[in-house]
């Protein structure tokens, strides 16, 4: 059975994490929609190294909808302007409370999550000087999961951090073989 992925994004969200997001869990079988957090519904997002996406729908039609899996790039200053979508938030904090899974990496571990009270001691973000510090006790490891929530460090650790989510959704043998088919180690 296809499952429902959101991955939300803002301008100046991080495009390797995103398109890593997008593609492995479509590579899975995932529903996968793009829906764009910016004020009057626009669309269009100007990543962080000036790469434009058009996203599917806005954040106001996405949060209709249930998602079995809501993933954050990072990015700065994306991850503040996720931060700052109420409805966004909302969204995950329904999701937590729902035991759904939702998962952040690069700064929004720190900047939205962290900030929100939506991760706990021993999640992982980019290992930067004024992220780490807004994280409860993070630890430096690629990927980290806690109960319904996934972390992951950076554009380097964008694959492994999919893959993983992808584990969660339809399973280790399904990881495995995407994986291979990727040419990923999941070693380490």
């Amino acid at each position: 059975m296809s499952k429902r992925v959101l991955v939300p994004i803002a301008d100046d969200s991080e495009e390797i994490e995103t398109s890593c997001i997008q593609d492995t869990l479509v590579r899975f079988g995932a529903e996968v929609v793009v829906a764009s957090v910016k004020p009057g519904g626009d669309l269009v997002c100007k990543m962080s190294r000036g790469l434009k996406v058009m996203a599917d729908v806005s954040i106001d039609e996405a949060v209709l909808q249930s998602w079995d899996l809501v993933a954050l790039p990072g990015g700065m200053p994306g991850a503040e302007h996720l931060r700052d979508c109420e409805p966004l938030i909302s969204l995950l904090e329904k999701q937590r409370a729902d035991g759904k899974l939702y998962a952040a990496m690069c700064a929004a571990p720190a900047i939205v999550l962290a900030s929100k009270g939506l991760c706990g001691d021993g999640a992982t973000c980019y290992p930067a000087p004024g992220l780490r510090e807004k994280m409860p006790s993070p630890v430096d490891e690629q990927v980290v999961v806690q109960g319904n929530v996934v972390t992951s460090q950076g554009p380097g650790t964008g694959l492994k951090f999919a893959i993983k989510l992808g584990e969660l959704l339809y399973g280790a043998e399904k990881a495995k073989q995407i994986a291979d088919e990727m040419l990923v180690s999941q070693d380490s």
